[in-house]
């Protein structure tokens, strides 16, 4: 009797070669977490100094700062603004916008007041504006929270709570531009 030529892996072979990619699959995986939320931190940080522009602009035309994300996506403020909104499109569906991670919200700063006189008093122009970009999970899309105001400092709380305005600088805050 003539045995056959049997090609092929045996079992303990493949049961080898997947173990292998478990661990490689074990060791790459958290640094691509780690590489995820620094750049859901960076888009962060990148729109909140693209808010930060926005609202100069529209400082500009109309002597104070907005206090709504969806009016520096409109074209025309009053009349003063021209053709094109200050902010794009993607940060400008609400007053709320979640990207990359983050919450991104804009209100009123604590000692804004009212502008009374402009082109733009439809808009409720205020003096002072304070941004916010939270993580929506914490330690999972994002491990800082970030905050900016009229001064145009950039702030980082490295326990990613939400910041109060003015920010203090201390502890877990600090300023990163």
């Amino acid at each position: 009797m003539k045995m056959r030529d049997n090609k092929g892996f045996t079992l303990i072979e493949l049961l080898i070669v997947v173990a292998i990619i478990g661990i490689i699959a074990a060791i790459a995986i958290p640094g691509l977490l780690r590489a995820r939320m620094a750049g859901n931190e960076a888009s962060a940080i990148g729109s909140v100094r693209a808010i930060n522009t926005a609202q100069q602009g529209y400082a500009q035309l109309c002597n104070g700062f907005v206090i709504d994300l969806t009016l520096l996506g409109v074209a025309g403020f009053g009349g003063a603004g021209g053709g094109q909104p200050f902010l794009s499109p993607d940060m400008t569906s609400s007053n709320l916008v979640t990207k990359s991670g983050y919450d991104i919200s804009l209100a009123a700063g604590n000692l804004g007041v009212a502008v009374a006189a402009g082109p733009c008093v439809a808009d409720n122009p205020e003096t002072n504006y304070f941004v916010l970009a939270v993580p929506t999970s914490v330690n999972s899309t994002g491990t800082r929270s970030f905050a900016s105001n009229n001064g145009g400092t950039i702030y980082q709380d490295v326990s990613g709570a939400a910041m109060t305005d003015p920010p203090v600088v201390g502890g877990n805050i600090s300023a990163i531009q």
